[in-house]
């Protein structure tokens, strides 16, 4: 079971923060405003370090700077900061709906398929959404299954039935592979679930676009999958179709990926030895 604390930060890297960035933020609300210095030691860090963290909160809405000299940092309060998130989100669909029909008319002039064999599209806007359109296509694969995804989206595979959906597939004789930008302590367990399950598992260590591929024949891409809240309700924006084309460049993109990354079992071993984040009145 994790403490408290360490829910808090795996709920916020799951919301789209990195693991710098969930303990400065946790830390900021626990202990109020802070310059750079305070907050370095605590963090046990790097200045430098420190405000690289503190301006990606500050694009996310998270921090807000005051204007005094030294500029002191300060935690927005959570709802607020969801709020924003929400507004960002609904921003980010529109652009998806702007994606969609510009995917739309190149698969027209491109002809990519017989006017009776036409590519679908199709926006993806919440959690319960995403989980509806996978299951039956995880369902129906024969082949492989790849996907470059975010670390809160190995919390949802193993909170609604993702995972098992994969082991089934597995069983069937398919092959999974996953590439995670990202793996922090607060999820290692989680992605230990998927290598015992038989997914191959990677580490990036860098954002990027994300994606996933079934069977090189359609695909789910998203520009946001930040998660809140691990509900069937959460927003998120995706876009899914069935267009052999977009997916080919998919999967060409994945095997590049693919060859830059690491074995999930190398990181988790590392995270291993390094333990759990500490407290303040562990470091004090």
């Amino acid at each position: 079971m994790m403490d408290n604390e360490s829910e808090f930060v795996a709920r916020l890297i799951g919301f789209g923060l990195s693991e710098k960035e969930a303990q400065a933020y946790l830390h900021l609300l626990k202990y109020g405003p802070k310059t750079p210095s305070p907050l370095s030691k605590s963090l046990k860090t790097y200045r430098e370090d420190v405000h690289r963290t503190l301006t990606g909160l500050i694009e996310k809405g998270m921090v807000r700077p005051s204007l005094d000299s030294p500029t002191i940092y300060a935690a927005v309060d959570l709802d607020t900061a969801l709020e924003s998130a929400v507004k960002r989100h609904e921003s980010e669909l529109r652009e998806m709906e702007s994606r969609k029909r510009e995917l739309q008319e190149l698969a027209k002039a491109q002809r990519f398929r017989p006017s009776d064999e036409v590519s679908q599209f199709k926006i993806i806007k919440s959690i319960k959404e995403l989980v509806s359109v996978m299951l039956p296509i995880l369902d129906s694969m024969q082949e492989d299954w790849v996907m470059v995804v975010p670390s809160g989206a190995a919390v949802i595979a193993s909170q609604f039935g993702i995972n098992e959906a994969a082991y089934q597939f597995i069983e069937r004789g398919g092959t999974v592979r996953v590439i995670l930008n990202d793996i922090t302590y607060p999820i290692v367990e989680t992605v230990q679930e998927m290598i015992d399950n038989g997914e191959d598992v990677r580490h990036f260590g860098q954002e990027g676009i994300l994606f996933t591929i079934f069977d090189r024949k359609s695909c789910l891409s998203a520009i946001n999958a930040d998660v809140a809240h691990l509900s069937l309700t959460e927003p998120i924006a995706a876009l899914w179709t069935d267009d052999p084309t977009y997916a080919r460049y998919l999967t060409s993109t994945f095997n590049m990926l693919w060859e830059q990354s690491t074995p999930a079992a190398q990181r988790i071993d590392e995270l291993r030895k390094q333990g759990p984040p500490k407290t303040d009145s562990e470091i004090y």
